[in-house]
């Protein structure tokens, strides 16, 4: 029998564990800035089944959570008219932290300090399980992607580019 690596509690695993949802953990050698085509590169994944958590905010500075495939990018102005405001634009990394309670690069959308809205690309709905940020850099969660939209109230969009 293998030794399990140690994985820390982190506030998205206790929150999932408190909501008997049932999830993998995949550790990986965190790179800065080397964002999900290292993460997919070192779990041996497609960029395309993980996900990107990303904090942004309205032309207000209300801020919301968009999920993303990796190997994608957000169209603000497609997602600014689909969740009815002016602007989005990606916060600043410390305006993200306070939002959120993690460190960019470890943001999940489980167990954020802030309740915030969560949009999700519609088409992550249609895979089998992804590899989404378990609340700390170095670390993700395989789970369905069903636990978003019932869990987080997740509301799906549609605007990826091509990356």
């Amino acid at each position: 029998m293998t030794k399990k690596a140690h994985v820390s509690e982190t506030q998205a695993t206790q929150f999932l564990r408190r909501h008997n949802v049932i999830f993998s953990e995949h550790l990986y050698a965190y790179e800065e800035h080397g964002g999900t085509k290292v993460s997919a590169r070192e779990l041996y994944v497609d960029e395309h089944v993980v996900i990107k958590t990303l904090v942004m905010q309205d032309e207000s500075a209300k801020p919301l959570i968009i999920l993303m495939h990796g190997d994608h990018k957000v169209s603000t102005k497609n997602l600014a008219r689909q969740v009815k405001c002016k602007s989005v634009e990606p916060c600043k990394p410390e305006v993200a932290q306070k939002h959120s309670g993690y460190l960019v690069g470890g943001t999940s959308p489980f167990g954020t300090k802030k309740n915030l809205p969560i949009y999700i690309e519609e088409s992550i709905l249609l895979l089998e399980k992804i590899y989404i940020n378990g609340g700390r850099r170095g670390f993700l969660i395989g789970i369905t992607p069903d636990v978003i939209v019932t869990l987080l109230r997740a509301i799906p969009v549609n605007c990826a580019l091509n990356d």
